[in-house]
């Protein structure tokens, strides 16, 4: 968190204004995992490409998170950090992606009132915070219902529906699945925007990349085995839960190495947060919620909590948490005790 703290520094003497914007800048890297502003410029540009209403929704429950923060007097360097707005940017980002009123829908300019209640609820010592997000959305959606006058949202079908017809599998779109599974993290279903948000992340840290794409794919795979609709195939939404988790536990909380790779990738995160996604899509779709992260978010707090000795050494605190290059070279230090805690997540 080095960078952090110069950066933070260097802003204490600069208007409000410009300090809320890095701070804001910072938030939308988070939502990958990253810990860049110039990731931050990157998604927010690509999701202006993608769709200019969802944009401005996601910033306005960035800025509400943010500031909400500010307001309740939140910890100085997590909020310049961004930790305090990416929940609140995810909270309005799918609101308008469930909303069944289409774009331009002004009602939901208020979701900024649920959006600041992601900082009041962002408390858990989790390394994956985005606990607050997956509960104020259900919470939302929940209330609201389908059928709300001034709230209307799209009906939840659940992953493991069978098809409308026989149709046949199209390869060229199940392979465009993969990078739109690292889009869907921010709710993103485009292709080249999503290409802009996978760049994002390889600029920040191109082994943080890698696992997003190779979790991505893990996922698609999973979605394949238990047949699942062809358009959540498609659309990413097989894949993403996967990236997720790949991309914690390979490199973030574990030094990479090709043993841990190999753990990670083909045994249990990437298949068991698709896999858990698809049963919790399921089982959720009975009472008209959708899954979320929920999957990706649990599967990597049992994996930090389960790792057998072979793997404890890889083990990174999560108050030391950094980029995958950067804890690689700087595992040794930790492991000896050298170096002052620090996040990055």
């Amino acid at each position: 968190m080095a960078m952090l703290s110069t950066d933070s520094t260097m802003l204490a003497d600069k208007p409000f204004i410009l300090q809320l914007i890095h701070w804001c800048l910072w938030g939308v890297a988070r939502v990958i995992l990253a810990n860049n502003p110039m990731s931050g410029a990157l998604i927010l540009g690509a999701l202006v490409w993608a769709s200019p209403w969802q944009a401005m929704l996601g910033t306005i429950g960035l800025l509400a998170s943010t500031l909400t923060a500010v307001i309740i007097g939140q910890d100085n360097e997590a909020v310049s950090g961004g930790l305090h707005g990416f929940n609140g940017m995810l909270v309005a980002l799918l609101m308008g992606v469930f909303s069944s009123a289409g774009d331009w829908y002004w009602w939901l300019l208020l979701t900024f009132l649920y959006s600041g209640l992601s900082p009041l609820l962002d408390q858990w010592d989790l390394p994956v915070s985005v606990f607050p997000f997956n509960t104020v959305l259900l919470l939302y959606l929940a209330c609201t219902g389908p059928c709300n006058p001034y709230y209307p949202h799209h009906s939840v079908m659940p992953p493991g529906a069978m098809e409308s017809n026989a149709s046949q599998l199209s390869v060229t779109p199940l392979l465009q699945g993969v990078p739109l599974g690292v889009g869907q993290i921010v709710a993103c279903e485009a292709l080249g925007p999503s290409l802009m948000i996978l760049g994002a992340t390889l600029l920040y840290s191109p082994l943080l990349g890698t696992h997003a794409l190779l979790g991505s794919g893990a996922g698609t795979l999973a979605g394949l085995t238990v047949s699942v609709r062809h358009g959540v195939l498609y659309s990413g939404m097989s894949g993403f839960n996967g990236a997720l988790g790949c991309m914690a536990i390979g490199g973030l909380f574990f030094t990479f190495t090709y043993i841990q790779w190999y753990i990670n990738i083909f045994c249990p995160t990437a298949f068991l947060s698709a896999y858990g996604d698809i049963a919790l899509g399921n089982i959720l779709e009975t009472v008209g919620l959708p899954a979320s992260n929920w999957a990706a978010t649990v599967t990597i707090i049992i994996m930090l909590l389960l790792t057998g000795q072979s793997l404890s050494v890889y083990r990174i605190p999560s108050s030391r948490v950094r980029a995958p290059e950067q804890n690689i070279r700087c595992h040794s230090q930790w492991v000896a005790g050298e170096t002052s805690d620090s996040t990055d997540v």
